[in-house]
This record gives structure tokens, sequence and C-alpha cells, in this order.
């Protein structure tokens, strides 16, 4: 008699399931990108699915709404504006979160449970109840019995106050992340280099940096898509006070909104347009994001 070594994931009812969650994830989408074809009129008379069912979907289909999008004015600096903001925020956190990660993963001081159980309590802290304070904290600064703590910069309205807010609130994920990850790298190359006289910093660079590009592009991916597509801190630090400095989010929302609100239907081909570069981002890096998340798993 054979045993049966049929894993889990090959059985037909897991199929079924995924399968499931698979079409309804991509029913939606499937009809937002149809939609983005479509002119107002259109979409205000009957839905996606109706206009299939009738056959009225094929005649109508255009790309007015995209070209209305694509040819918006300032379009092209508010592209620029994302960059500006995204790149910064995504190499900040970074950069300082891989100290933190080495730190907490080879080095041994007084009160590390600690610090880190900060890191990761940190990460739970809502960043929308955060944003009138950091507003606050931005323009007047810190006083403590009138003695200036942190010194008012007035800073809202450029590109620095979205940098300062995204890498602090990206900045307790990244270390989990990357400590993680490089406790997963082989202790036998740390030892090595400690047995051989490697000071910390020699062991970062030489070693641990380079082992761990996987697990840093991982985190870039995450964080750059993450600050590319959001509306809400770049909106709160950069609309409300310098509409020039819109990043793409917030710019095709006020094209699609008009100025009666009526030119609503224009946000599906806003959206896709602005979704162009954070799947190039992804698609490019995606080997690496797998591998960096997965990477923490296996000990070295």
């Amino acid at each position: 008699m054979t045993r049966n070594t049929q894993k889990w994931y090959d059985k037909p009812v897991t199929k079924l399931i995924l399968i499931t969650i698979a079409l309804t994830w991509i029913f939606p989408v499937f009809g937002f990108v149809l939609s983005s074809f479509r002119p107002g009129e259109s979409i205000k008379r009957e839905s996606w699915w109706d206009a299939i069912y009738t056959g009225k979907l094929w005649t109508e289909l255009t790309l007015s709404n995209y070209s209305e999008i694509f040819f918006a004015d300032n379009l092209d600096r508010s592209f620029y504006n994302s960059f500006a903001v995204t790149i910064p925020s995504t190499i900040i956190p970074i950069t300082i979160a891989a100290f933190a990660a080495y730190a907490f993963a080879f080095m041994e001081f007084r009160g590390k449970e600690v610090l880190f159980l900060f890191v990761v309590a940190s990460m739970i802290i809502p960043l929308q109840m955060s944003l009138i304070p950091l507003v606050q904290l931005f323009k007047s600064g810190i006083e403590v019995f009138g003695i200036p703590i942190i010194p008012a910069l007035d800073i809202n309205g450029t590109f620095v106050a979205t940098w300062f807010a995204h890498s602090g609130f990206g900045l307790p994920l990244a270390t989990f992340l990357l400590r993680d990850f490089m406790m997963g790298l082989p202790k036998s190359v740390i030892e090595s280099a400690k047995i051989d006289g490697a000071s910390n910093m020699t062991t970062f660079f030489r070693l641990v940096l380079p082992l761990s590009v996987a697990g840093i592009a991982a985190f870039a991916t995450f964080q750059f898509l993450w600050v590319y597509n959001d509306f809400l801190v770049a909106n709160v630090f950069l609309g409300v006070y310098k509409p020039e400095n819109l990043v793409v989010t917030s710019h095709v929302s006020q094209l699609a909104v008009g100025a009666y609100g009526e030119a609503w239907h224009l946000r599906t081909s806003g959206a896709i347009i602005s979704m162009i570069v954070p799947l190039t981002v992804f698609f490019s890096l995606q080997r690496f994001f797998i591998r960096g998340l997965i990477g923490g798993a296996v000990k070295g």
C-alpha cells in the first residue's frame, strides 16, 4: 500500500481556492481598465458589464481620456516632483536602517533588546494620527520651558518635509526587515572576519552589505512603491502649501475631479498612467523583492 505524499498546495481544493482568489482580484481590475477607455457619458449610462452584455462596449472604446490626462498642463512637472519625493525617501531610511540592522544583528550592547522592542512597537504608530503633530513640528519646532529642543525649521511645503515624514515612518520596518535578513547570513563568515581582526565598519562594508543586497532591494522596492503611490502625506505637506509641488497622484486626482466635480470618469485613465512607473520598478526588481522577503527565514 503506497502512502499518499501529495502536498497541500497540489490538492484540487487548494488550487480551486487560489483560482477563486485570483479571479476575485482580477475581476475589478479588468473592469477598471475597461472603464479607462470609456467616455464619461457611457459610464454614467450603464456599467461596463452591462455594456459587454449588450455589445455596446466595443463600439464606444476611446483614447480621449488618456489624451486629456496625458497632455494635461504641468503633468510632466508632477512626475518630476514624484521622483524628487520618492528617491530620497527611499535612500534615506535604507541608509540609516542598514547600520541599525547590523548593530541589532551582530553587535552586543546594553539595552539592545529593549531598543529593538521600541523599533518594532513604533511600526504600529498610525501615520494618519501623526500628520498634524508633524505639521506643527516642522513649522514651529519643540520648546521645553522656553528652551528650543528642535528649532522652528518651517519646512512645510518643501520636499524636505516629505523626506522626513516618509523616512521616519519607513525606518522601523526597514530596520526590522534588514535585521532579520542579516541574521540569516552565514554566521561563520562574520565570525571569521572578527577572528581576523576586522572592525565592525570593515565587516559591514566588506561582507554584510554586499551579502544583503537582496534584502535592501526588497525594502527599496516596497518603500518606492509606497511613497510613489502615496497621496495623503504628499498632499498634506506639499499640495496644501505649494500647488506647484504636487506629486502625480495629487495632480491626477485634481484633474479627474474637474472644476465642478463632473470629470470623475478620468480617474481610471489617470490612475493607470500613474501606475506605469511603480509597475516598471516592481517587475524590474521582482526577483530581489522575493529573495529579500524570504531570505530572513533561512538561517545560515
